[in-house]
């Protein structure tokens, strides 16, 4: 099984790439880690859009600029790790998806113009831990999950979240020993 660790966790000492850390034990194949701070990623421009897409139209997809969108979708398991900041997760993680995102690669449109998806993935994890309660994830899990499902066509998506981290007087540890339990029984 080839796994894909997305990595979108800024800090060295991060409880979220820890439980993804605990997760990835879970599986039996070879885990490929895309640490997001390790990579010169940027924001799409004109020209790199540009490009893009006048190397999809010829179906030419061997530049370097679809290397991450390839790596994307030959992954068997993706495993995402990102915290929760702001409502959302990372500005890496954003500017990954849009990297990610190409057409004949990741995904493509049928005659009426609906996506369908070009992933192999059968399943999709995503990790988050936030200091205090997410209460609308709309804009960091619900994301990506929709994204999973409309366009990479992934059929399992699950969210393995710890929450109230910083909130006075929490468990930290418990909090996290929870979770831990939650992937234990998850991966059964």
């Amino acid at each position: 099984m080839n796994i894909l660790f997305i990595n979108a966790c800024p800090r060295k000492d991060s409880r979220t790439k820890m439980l993804a850390d605990y997760l990835l034990t879970k599986f039996n194949g070879n885990v490929q880690e895309r640490d997001l701070t390790k990579t010169s990623l940027l924001p799409l421009s004109e020209e790199m859009l540009e490009q893009r897409t006048v190397l999809a139209n010829k179906q030419d997809f061997n530049h370097p600029l679809f290397r991450l969108a390839k790596e994307f979708a030959v992954a068997d398991t993706i495993v995402i790790a990102a915290p929760f900041w702001d409502l959302s997760f990372p500005a890496l993680l954003k500017t990954y998806i849009e990297n990610i995102n190409v057409v004949g690669i990741t995904f493509a449109y049928n005659q009426n113009g609906n996506p369908y998806g070009l992933c192999k993935a059968k399943k999709l994890y995503y990790v988050t831990t936030a200091g205090g309660p997410i209460v609308n994830d709309a804009y960091g899990y619900g994301y990506v999950k929709e994204l999973a499902e409309k366009f990479y066509a992934i059929p399992e998506i699950y969210c393995i979240k710890a929450e109230n981290l910083d909130v006075e007087n929490a468990d930290v540890t418990q909090i996290l020993q929870d979770t831990k339990h939650h992937i234990d029984t998850l991966i059964s």
